[in-house]
């Protein structure tokens, strides 16, 4: 940890921050003190004195938390040396954290609205590390001027890198048209959900509840049960659907992809709360096509980066900073996907090999243990409790079996796997199908897992492993002579010297002997 230096070498947050906190905490003391008001009006006391109450508790949180705001301001400090980026904040405890400039993989800016009105930015600056937040600093806040300042100091790559000059600027802007694939994600009926919870909640504050249910019985008085059940279930989609679309709204408006000379992407969005993402293409190793169930439907695709030094901290709220591209048409995102890794091609779009027919078997005894096992449990249940139960299980097995068979066939057909040039590509998943393109020299290992059935089936699960994105990428249910196959054709002399070779049997002995009549892995043990 570099020392103190000189008092000019610092520097503090911006003053305006104690607006944004005064701010702040007058709408948490007024969201506070609407409640407190009126429960003391509605009891014995008089209106003066409850208020008298209220404003006391308000002058006790908004002073309270300025002299806070106050003190840390006083408090903080940063220094951005040659070497090293210094923080020194504290009271009581003092916290001095220092981070070395060449393990900055990361300056992220946010600014909320109220941030923004006050031309303020909170810079985050990380190593990309699981460190319990170690490998983290925050400066909140400061100006906008100051956090780009900082933002484009210490991303600025060493001197005498090698690097390409050339840059292709904007790589990808905001299609309006990309916002009807917002109500298609399964966010929508989630918001719908949390809409209806929503509703219940404030009421039941302000003692409400009763009537709230009162007030939509008497609507539905003369409906029968199922149709106002479906009237609610419409109710609550039309909710869902508009929260998806303002949600889109803010997470992806003014959206901008750029590549920045000296090789770096930044992702620029948001309508309230702006945010700025920078990666550097040297921690590139990949792309990751991601196509929900219901975007994959209108044949749309999202675009995320499989990059060192975007893992988050265990209290990070921003999990997307991988996000390069919303949910656009498929050939906007293999387009994008192909120029953020400088191929004429996209990668994502080879050919890939089919996986065996035992893989298929194996998601359909799936299937049907999904499909059948409600409706046994309800048909057992009927038998001894009700014979209305008999019914319904008979109508659940007739939706949920043919629905589970469907969704098996579409995930063996989402399996497959391929080499595009440089990259290895595997594909998998129904409700989320995944198609990732992982750069063959960014491969550090290879993981073979095979279970007993998978045994039995002649398949195994292979396991790329890398130091980017989620750490290791599936190849699910190969064959096993297919599967590794693969993987020594990937990644030569990773896999091969575990592999049993035609010169490692003994004389006379035919290949099943060796690997047990089947039974048995076709690779050595280390």
């Amino acid at each position: 940890m570099s020392t103190a230096g000189p008092e000019e070498d610092w520097r503090r947050l911006a003053p305006r921050t104690l607006l944004a906190g005064v701010a702040v905490l007058c709408g948490v003391a007024g969201g506070a003190a609407l409640p407190a008001f009126l429960s003391l009006s509605s009891g014995s006391r008089p209106l003066w004195q409850a208020a008298t109450w209220v404003l006391a508790g308000v002058v006790l949180i908004v002073g309270g938390g300025s002299a806070a705001d106050l003190v840390r301001l006083r408090r903080t400090r940063y220094r951005v040396g040659p070497d090293r980026v210094d923080l020194h904040t504290g009271l009581l405890v003092v916290k001095r954290r220092s981070l070395a400039r060449e393990r900055i993989r990361s300056v992220d800016l946010t600014a909320n609205p109220l941030e923004r009105l006050l031309g303020l930015v909170k810079v985050r600056i990380g190593t990309g590390e699981h460190t319990d937040g170690e490998s983290t600093l925050e400066l909140d806040l400061v100006t906008r001027a100051e956090g780009e300042h900082l933002r484009r100091t210490l991303l600025a790559r060493a001197a005498g890198a090698v690097t390409d000059p050339t840059y292709d600027g904007l790589l990808a802007g905001l299609d309006p048209h990309w916002i009807r694939y917002a109500p298609a994600s399964f966010v929508a009926p989630l918001l719908g959900g949390a809409a209806a919870g929503a509703v219940m909640q404030v009421s039941d504050w302000f003692g409400a509840q009763e009537e709230v249910i009162h007030w939509i019985g008497d609507r539905f008085e003369d409906v029968s049960l199922p149709w106002m059940i479906a009237d609610l279930a419409l109710l609550a989609t039309v909710a869902g659907v508009v929260g998806a679309l303002g949600l889109w709204i803010e997470m992806w408006w003014n959206y901008r992809l750029e590549r920045e000379p000296g090789g770096t992407l930044r992702v620029r969005r948001g309508l309230l709360t702006a945010r700025s993402v920078s990666l550097e293409e040297r921690r590139l190793r990949g792309v990751e096509l991601v196509e929900p169930l219901g975007v994959r439907l209108f044949h749309a695709a999202r675009v995320d980066a499989v990059a060192t030094g975007l893992a988050q901290d265990d209290d990070d709220r921003h999990g997307d900073l991988k996000n390069l591209l919303p949910p656009a048409p498929r050939a906007v995102a293999e387009r994008v996907a192909a120029q953020v890794l400088r191929e004429a091609e996209p990668p994502l779009g080879a050919p890939l090999a089919a996986h065996p027919r035992a893989a298929r078997a194996r998601r359909v005894r799936r299937a049907l243990w999904a499909g059948l096992g409600p409706p046994v449990l309800l048909a057992v249940l009927g038998l001894r409790l009700t014979p209305v139960l008999l019914y319904v299980a008979a109508g659940v097995g007739a939706v949920l079996t043919p629905l589970a068979l469907l969704l098996a066939r579409d995930a063996y057909r989402n399996l497959g796997h391929g080499i595009s040039g440089a990259y290895l590509v595997t594909r998998s998943g129904t409700f989320r199908r995944s198609t990732v393109a992982l750069r063959r020299t960014g491969v550090i290992g290879w993981t073979v897992r095979q279970s007993w059935f998978q045994r039995r089936a002649g398949v195994l699960t292979l396991s790329a492993t890398t130091a980017a994105g989620e750490g290791a990428y599936d190849v699910h249910d190969a064959g096993e002579s297919q599967g590794l196959a693969f993987a020594a054709e990937a990644v030569p002399d990773l896999i091969a010297p575990f592999l049993e070779t035609p010169e490692a049997r003994s004389p006379g002995v035919p290949p099943d002997e060796v690997r047990g009549r089947g039974t048995g892995p076709p690779w050595r043990a280390p």
